[in-house]
């Protein structure tokens, strides 16, 4: 049995030959990784020797042969293929191990030029990686150091399986795939200027390919006639809902995923160092409840109390880890989802009775981001929709006061709550905020109009007053009928993006009913 192993990674590689050796596997190699084996006192045979051909062009050309891809392409079972690997001297080549050269990590690194990206464009690994992925029946092909261990418990154990080798054919044909995507949106982004020879970087590529993995099927989609499944990225974001560790429950559905991701999304938009606890409850995709407080207990008793019919089946979030004290009250209300970076044991086992609420443990970023996708994609028809992310952070300072009359430093700070809220909520939005707690939202309406006037009616429902309050418009008021239903309704201070035609009138509006107002230059449209 023949093994060609030639890796650009070589963590693992010298105990994995070395064991494939132990077992009589005759081992044959290239470059660094000969050197490194033969250094370590192992036989092994140079591809320059196989070929009778040294290595050519700087490594460039070194295993584009016929021994080489002879020895991986024929067919065993074919007496032709057999015959003709004697005629012309070929060994069979029966376990190939090749990792790539490191393209992605090299056009990742920062100064990173197209010359360095063409050099480690890796052209004879992608093509031996093919040829013995195709003839996975003959030929056992390792793309990835995880994949040592189970082939050699394999090879010890009697021989690779055939369920194996062709999961490694799949592994192989995927990571091809994945590299060649990569050269592909990377070559894309390219553009050399009229009259300018110096290639520059654009932001979205001529051409791009997405590679997400299949984490699993669902149950159903968006309604029970449709099928779904659940993919995450390649390269998932730390703190990313795809990260989670469901630790109870049922299975999570097509809607759950989607409301999970949006309250976590929420959630992470707080920094619990400054900000403090808080909790996200969300349904249909918006935010219902959202309060900052002391602990988790008073955070969601504050959340809660927003909306208690919307929150009624909804998805909870936590920027803290669950304690006993919070579990109790959550377990008091039917709940679909719960996330917390972390929960404890007794927590834990207030909802072991709850056997079909879904408790996920995500684990927050701890680089000081937000954690989340430079890109965000939409699916159109036959089309895709791609935009950078909405990961813009307000700060006070960027804040612009319009009116005469200035917001204290507490309206400041419930007006920054509402804006970090209204991010979140589908537009049209309109939220009402005091004290770090959301008292009214209106969202996903056809006229800002009517969002104010939910928001109203909901804390109505809640019996909650809006005496007082800060309000965040994701966009401007287009009229000043729109910041007089949110004053009518009791607003003392609010926030939008400004830039409309008449933003001059809806000032002069808020300075004829006494209310404060900044503008935030940005606007939080979400669809």
């Amino acid at each position: 049995m023949n093994a060609l192993l030639s890796v650009s990674d070589k963590t693992g590689i010298l105990e994995f030959a070395q064991a494939l050796h132990a077992l009589g596997i005759k081992l044959i190699s290239t470059g660094g990784t000969a050197r490194l084996l033969t250094e370590q006192g192992l036989p092994v045979t140079e591809v320059a020797e196989l070929t009778g051909f040294p290595e050519m062009l700087d490594g460039r050309v070194k295993t584009l042969h016929p021994k080489v891809h002879g020895g991986l392409l024929a067919r065993r079972d074919v007496p032709e293929h057999m015959a003709a690997l004697k005629a012309h001297h070929i060994d069979t080549i029966d376990l190939l191990v090749v990792n790539l050269y490191p393209f992605e990590a090299t056009v990742a690194k920062a100064g990173s030029t197209l010359e360095d990206a063409i050099e480690n464009i890796d052209i004879g690994g992608p093509a031996m990686v093919r040829s013995a992925a195709k003839n996975w029946k003959d030929v056992a092909v390792l793309t990835d150091a995880s994949q040592y261990a189970q082939v050699l418990a394999e090879l010890k154990a009697g021989g690779i399986t055939r369920k194996t080798k062709f999961a490694l054919s799949v592994a192989a044909f995927n990571r091809i795939s994945q590299y060649d995507g990569a050269i592909s949106d990377y070559l894309s982004s390219i553009t050399f200027e009229e009259g300018n020879n110096t290639p520059a970087r654009q932001l979205f590529p001529a051409q791009t390919n997405s590679q997400f993995i299949k984490l699993q099927d669902l149950r159903y989609g968006e309604n029970p006639h449709q099928q779904a499944a659940f993919y995450r990225d390649l390269h998932p974001v730390p703190g990313s809902l795809v990260t989670a560790q469901q630790l109870q429950g049922k299975e999570l559905s097509y809607n759950n995923i989607a409301d999970a991701d949006a309250a976590w999304e929420c959630v992470k938009s707080f920094d619990a160092s400054k900000d403090g606890t808080v909790c996200v409850i969300i349904k249909h995709a918006n935010p219902c409840g959202v309060a900052l407080g002391a602990d988790p207990l008073e955070a969601y008793s504050k959340a809660f109390q927003t909306d208690p019919t919307s929150a009624f089946g909804g998805i909870i979030a936590f920027n803290r880890p669950l304690d006993v004290a919070a579990a109790q009250a959550v377990s008091k209300q039917f709940v679909e989802v719960l996330m917390a970076p972390d929960f404890t044991p007794e927590a834990l086992e207030v909802f072991k009775s709850k056997v079909n609420v879904r408790i996920l443990k995500i684990s927050l970023p701890t680089d000081g981001s937000q954690g989340r996708n430079a890109m965000d994609i939409k699916r159109v028809s036959s089309g895709l929709l791609m935009q950078t992310s909405d990961n813009h952070q307000l700060t006070l300072a960027d804040l612009k006061v319009v009116t005469q009359k200035q917001p204290t430093p507490e309206q400041l700070q419930d007006l920054l709550f509402a804006w970090k809220v209204a991010k979140y909520v589908k537009s049209n939005a309109i939220v009402f905020c005091k004290g770090g707690m959301t008292m009214g939202v209106g969202a996903g309406q056809m006229s800002r109009l009517d969002s104010a006037r939910i928001a109203s009616i909901k804390a109505q429902h809640a019996g909650l007053s809006l005496s007082g309050t800060a309000v965040a418009s994701d966009a401007f008021f287009p009229f000043r009928d729109g910041l007089d239903v949110v004053v009518d309704a009791g607003a003392s201070c609010i926030i939008q993006p400004g830039g409309s035609m008449r933003d001059q009138e809806v000032i002069a509006a808020a300075a004829e009913r006494g209310v404060a107002m900044v503008f935030s230059g940005v606007r939080h449209f979400r669809h």
